[in-house]
């Protein structure tokens, strides 16, 4: 097993780096740079980290986040899942989009309109709950 090297200091792309970890409309794109920044142990890539990992609605993005920071000493605690809403206020935007399109819209309509209003919400849910469980949720809203 090989262990990954850790260096003192920022990255060249560090301010690439840095956007793309608040990027809110991909939880890919947050994921890659945590798991990039990982390699720096600055004070300025923990402090990086442990916002994410206080703060990011997708929980593999605060997973990671604390693995990376339990690596490099910090005195972290892992937050709990969240059970019901990733974001606040979800489900009257969900309902709100959904009453926005004809009566007998698809998943498809309803998701793509979705991405356009809030991507924020949509990235997410998508990132925390997956795709199959916003079509359950479709489904279910405003019945």
């Amino acid at each position: 097993m090989s262990k990954k090297i850790i260096k003192d200091e920022l990255p060249e792309n560090y301010e690439e780096l840095k956007k793309a970890v608040n990027r809110t409309a991909s939880w890919r794109a947050r994921y890659e740079a945590v798991e990039e920044l990982g390699s720096y142990n600055t004070s300025q890539v923990i402090d990086i980290l442990k916002t994410r990992l206080a703060n990011d609605p997708v929980y593999k993005i605060q997973e990671a986040a604390y693995r990376i920071l339990i690596e490099f000493g910090e005195n972290v605690q892992l937050p709990a899942q969240k059970k019901f809403e990733v974001v606040k206020g979800a489900n009257k935007v969900f309902l709100r989009v959904k009453k926005s399109l004809p009566k007998d819209h698809t998943f498809e309509e309803f998701a793509t309109k979705l991405k356009r209003m809030r991507i924020d919400v949509y990235d997410a849910y998508e990132g925390e709950r997956g795709i199959d469980w916003l079509e359950k949720e479709w489904a279910s809203v405003g019945k």
